[in-house]
């Protein structure tokens, strides 16, 4: 079966004609048939005639001799704030507002892989303009985790996760503002890649935070991901933070004795975090150590401030991001009567969602005046003190381990009725956003009733390589990257 294979594998196979990327883009369609009204997965889709027309190209290239791209035949997902030009698919963002939003533009991302010859098949159903971590906040339903369908995926690129874990693509991008690619593939039991900011370029993503987002990758192992961000990583003159740098080369498998790997009080609390998801940790750090890795417990204090200093920025830069969608430029336009105020109104009103109106109304009163200073100004401030903290912790250490999430899928409306308790699940992704670094989501010991849980491994600025050749000899050794929720897909889940 295809869905055994790795993408390496998949496109080797697909280049030596074993594999037909025709019926590869068949099994995956079927699987798209058989549970995505139930899973509530894509935005929209391309139609499967015209799916199989471009792999049965893709086929026939190979078969007359020409070349063809890294990633030839696969079939590609990405979160609906990711721009494509494409008359079969939209960008709504999760969102009324928008509507069925066609671009006239490629995102940076979306025309590297169709340049090598990847196949994009849809765009993915995610939390409203990224504004969450559970994708309850999508304007189009819920999408639910395959593990146990009573619970979440994780947000706000839920769908994206999904696509994967489930085979309905072989490999999908995502954004992560403070963990939206992490925690999706922590509590779907796949790997998830956030780069190093302005590795990846931003060129065509509908920013929520843009000092904070960064678009990742979702595959089934560390090895893939690294595949893919050697396709993705670049400097990208059309984005003004897409950083000119060439990242260090790594071994393609690096050797774990000698790490030294920091592993903070903070994440591993059985007071704030659940005991499995501890336990989990733990688990990993004692293989690290019996590796020859060196692994310290230690409090960091500034943690404490990373969740208020996120959101006060969060909020901020999405007030003033989304302050262009007002009824005149994009999407729907509702008006009640005939003034300017209506239009603005009555259009934000009926197009936003509750998550969306709550975060800009607190980041427009961070941003106002005799708050700016007193909110927004000291975030700013003890961000830059925290970036310095960080760099102090990485002279000592190579990396930072941790839980991705404090505790595994949700169920469906737990935390939805408290803002603040899903605010907190955030707490052990967002440092890597505010600091700027990679860090990436593995799986590791699921918890007894088989739920995933995310092990987060967060390196040094740029160091992008080194952290993606760590995490793979990690994930050899464990293999819990290889656990599928086959058992329990049903076409039957009630809506």
């Amino acid at each position: 079966m295809p869905f055994d294979l790795s993408l390496v594998e998949l496109v080797e196979r697909i280049k030596s004609g074993d594999i037909l990327a025709e019926t590869l883009m068949d099994a995956v369609y079927l699987r798209i048939d058989q549970y995505n009204s139930s899973l509530n997965v894509y935005r929209s889709l391309l139609p499967h005639e015209v799916a199989i027309s471009r792999a049965r190209k893709i086929d026939e290239k190979i078969a007359s001799g020409k070349s063809v791209g890294k990633l030839a035949g696969i079939p590609v997902s990405i979160k609906d704030n990711i721009c494509i030009n494409d008359p079969n698919l939209s960008n709504a963002c999760g969102s009324q507002i928008l509507g069925e939003y066609h671009s006239p533009y490629n995102a940076t991302v979306a025309e590297k892989l169709l340049g090598e010859d990847a196949l994009i098949i849809g765009t993915t159903n995610m939390d409203e303009f990224a504004m969450g971590s559970s994708t309850e906040n999508s304007a189009f339903g819920v999408t639910r985790n395959p593990w146990d369908t009573e619970r979440v995926p994780g947000g706000s690129s839920g769908g994206a996760a999904v696509s994967v874990v489930s085979g309905m693509a072989i490999l999908a991008l995502g954004s992560d503002t403070g963990g939206s690619v992490r925690q999706p593939a922590s509590m779907c039991g796949i790997t998830g890649f956030k780069p190093t900011y302005g590795t990846v370029s931003r060129y065509g993503l509908v920013a929520y935070g843009s000092s904070l987002d960064q678009i990742g990758c979702f595959t089934q192992s560390v090895s893939d991901c690294r595949y893919v961000f050697s396709i993705l990583h670049g400097h990208d003159v059309n984005e003004s933070t897409s950083a000119k740098i060439e990242l260090s080369a790594a071994p393609e498998l690096a050797e774990l004795s000698g790490l030294r790997i920091c592993l903070p009080d903070e994440y591993v609390d059985e007071e704030s975090a659940d005991p499995e998801v501890v336990a989990s940790v733990n688990e990993l750090a004692e293989l690290l150590e019996s590796k020859g890795a060196t692994v310290e417990r230690q409090s960091l204090e500034f943690l404490k401030y990373v969740i208020p200093t996120y959101y006060v920025l969060a909020f901020a830069e999405a007030s003033s991001n989304l302050g262009r969608f007002d009824g005149i430029r994009y999407g729907i336009r509702k008006q009640e009567d005939a003034s300017l105020k209506s239009l603005y109104t009555s259009t934000r009103k009926k197009g936003f969602g509750e998550e969306v109106k709550r975060r800009i109304m607190l980041g427009t009163f961070v941003l106002s005046s005799g708050y700016y200073d007193q909110y927004y100004g000291r975030a700013v401030q003890v961000r830059a003190w925290m970036e310095k903290q960080v760099k102090e912790v990485f002279e000592k250490f190579d990396f930072i381990l941790g839980p991705v999430s404090p505790f595994p899928a949700f169920k469906f409306g737990e935390k939805s009725e408290d803002p603040l308790a899903m605010y907190l699940a955030d707490i052990c992704s967002v440092l890597a956003n505010l600091t700027r670094s990679p860090a990436i989501s593995i799986p590791g010991r699921p918890t007894k009733a088989g739920l995933p849980i995310g092990l987060q491994l967060m390196g040094r600025r740029f160091a992008d390589h080194s952290l993606l050749a760590s995490a793979a000899a990690i994930q050899e050794l464990t293999a819990y990257h290889k656990l599928r929720p086959e058992k329990n897909f049903s076409t039957e889940i009630k809506n």
